[in-house]
């Protein structure tokens, strides 16, 4: 790791200086809550992720053993049902070494969007299919609602033998745990209940489905290790690093801007729930900023502190990079052998995130904000169930104008989130990459862009509890074609749809931030929500 923080290098020499008098590596080591908050409460049982990596060797030969059965049983592909911290890490691991693997083809699931179940359902046979559901608490409503979905559907094509289409990670005692033996589940996989879900990586979360995608997560495992051991020192990459973000996040440089080699470009998604969601509470945060073009330095505004994750060998961003550094922003580099080094990123990452909440005086490993949300949402799906109709939400009209009005109220400092309920989809990416470009560019603001329900789980703690700077874009959608939730896996019977569940995880969101007295817009773009978003395009 390299940095070039030219005139913060005193401060953050200072924080290192002050970290190691107050014993604070140490005394993380040896879990001691007052690190971050005189009490334990949703600390002491949080700090499962320092020894987890290390733990988890004991565990492959397990999770190996079904990676072979299944193969064994003629499957070739897996959809892990999850959000958050249950889908970052095996979305990682599928995109970045799913092409030269020679496990199964795994995808992820993570939108309530009808028309992207749907999709996922039509690219998948299930008799040839292992699904995992994946959640912490066992009682995550979207997985559920996948769950009972994709049971169904399986029921239909393979009969009684659909239990052994189904694997389970969840913490001990869960709901999901009961499911699974109700259910007849191939396998179930009882996590550390003592990581929470953005720590999660190196645990069964993130290791069953890198084994089950082929990796050799011995290796992965090992560069964790390594990297756990040498975060140990006082001055220690992963230490420096937090204090980095923590002191820069304080003096303003707050937007912590990715540069990621494309390789690897997955691993932005999983960084920026870890920071967004440990650090953003208490009206503090750093916004993590990834995905966003790269440009000349003079689009950007004085909040950005860039960081360069950069694989061996690629030299795609280096210019650029360089032109950031000679321009005078602060800037961290680090450098990858290979893609493994993955491994010990996570980890790094991970203690860089613990050290900067010391920094700022949060505990990051709660989330007070993201309850707001699921409340709200579900009071909206309550009322449907009553009156079978949603309140219609307040929305703009979808012009051009509308949008500029709205950004009037800029202001240095501020970031856009572009918060997107429609289906993910490579013309939605560009439309949405078009728009964030746009108005970076012609507010000189950072960007970030979120697919819902699956920034709730992401960034939404942040949008809710940081110092209010947001500007928030909410985009809504109907499905060409709604998909029916089960309401009991096994049964036909159906009292809501996923269309439902999305529209109230939307309004729902709204309200929070109308209610945290953030500055809010929602356009709602029909059933053609890529059209509706190139309205918003200068040409």
């Amino acid at each position: 790791m390299k940095t070039q923080l030219n005139s913060y290098q005193k401060t953050v020499e200072a924080a290192l200086a002050k970290m190691e008098r107050a014993d604070i590596v140490r005394r993380i080591w040896q879990r001691d809550h007052t690190v971050w908050k005189p009490e334990p409460a949703e600390i002491s049982n949080r700090l499962g992720w320092l020894r987890i990596a290390s733990d988890m060797q004991a565990q492959i030969g397990r999770m190996q053993a079904l990676a072979a059965d299944i193969k064994a049983d003629g499957y070739t592909d897996a959809l892990l049902l999850g959000m958050g911290g249950s889908s970052m890490a095996p979305e990682l691991f599928a995109k970045t070494f799913g092409a030269e693997s020679d496990g199964l083809n795994l995808q992820v699931l993570d939108s309530t969007d009808a028309d992207a179940v749907r999709a996922k359902a039509a690219q998948l046979d299930p008799a040839k299919t292992l699904f995992i559901v994946a959640t912490k608490s066992g009682g995550t409503v979207e997985t559920l609602s996948f769950f009972k979905y994709f049971y169904n559907r399986t029921a239909a094509a393979v009969g009684e033998a659909v239990g052994a289409h189904f694997v389970a990670i969840t913490d001990p005692g869960s709901k999901l745990e009961t499911l699974a033996a109700d259910y007849k589940f191939r396998d179930l996989f009882l996590n550390d209940p003592n990581i929470g879900g953005r720590y999660s990586a190196l645990s069964y979360f993130g290791m069953l489905p890198a084994t089950l995608v082929g990796l050799d997560t011995a290796v992965l495992l090992k560069r964790a290790v390594t990297t756990a051991a040498n975060s140990r020192a006082n001055d220690a990459d992963a230490v420096r690093l937090g204090a980095v973000m923590g002191e820069l996040a304080r003096a303003g440089r707050d937007k912590l801007t990715f540069i990621i080699s494309p390789a690897i470009a997955s691993f932005g998604d999983w960084v920026e729930q870890l920071i967004a969601e440990s650090t953003g509470k208490d009206g503090m945060g750093i916004v993590p900023v990834v995905g966003e073009p790269l440009c000349l330095p003079d689009v950007y505004g004085d909040d950005r502190l860039f960081v360069y994750l950069r694989l061996s060998g690629d030299a795609a961003y280096d210019a650029e990079f360089e032109a950031l550094a000679a321009a005078g922003n602060p800037t961290i580099r680090i450098d990858l052998a290979d893609k493994y080094d993955v491994g010990g990123q996570f980890f790094m990452w991970e203690m860089a995130t613990a050290v900067a909440g010391h920094i700022l005086g949060i505990q990051p490993f709660d989330q007070p904000n993201v309850e707001a949300a699921k409340i709200l949402a579900r009071e909206m799906v309550a009322a449907y169930m009553e009156n079978k109709k949603l309140p219609a939400g307040e929305s703009a009209e979808v012009t051009a104008v509308a949008l500029q009005q709205f950004m009037d109220q800029a202001e240095p400092g501020s970031y856009v989130a572009l918060q997107a309920y429609i289906q993910p989809t490579p013309a939605a990416d560009a439309a949405l990459l078009a728009l964030r470009t746009q108005l970076r560019d012609g507010y000189k603001l950072a960007t970030t862009v979120g697919y819902g329900p699956r920034f709730l789980h992401s960034t939404g703690q942040l949008h809710k509890g940081d110092g209010g700077n947001g500007l928030f874009i909410q985009f809504t959608s109907d499905p060409v074609e709604d998909a029916p939730i089960p309401d009991e896996a096994g049964k036909p019977d159906s009292a809501m749809s996923f269309g439902v569940l999305k529209l109230a995880q939307a309004l729902g969101d709204a309200q929070a931030l109308r209610d945290a007295h953030r500055r809010i817009i929602r356009f709602h773009l029909g059933a053609d929500a890529v059209s509706g978003l190139k309205k918003f395009l200068i040409k």
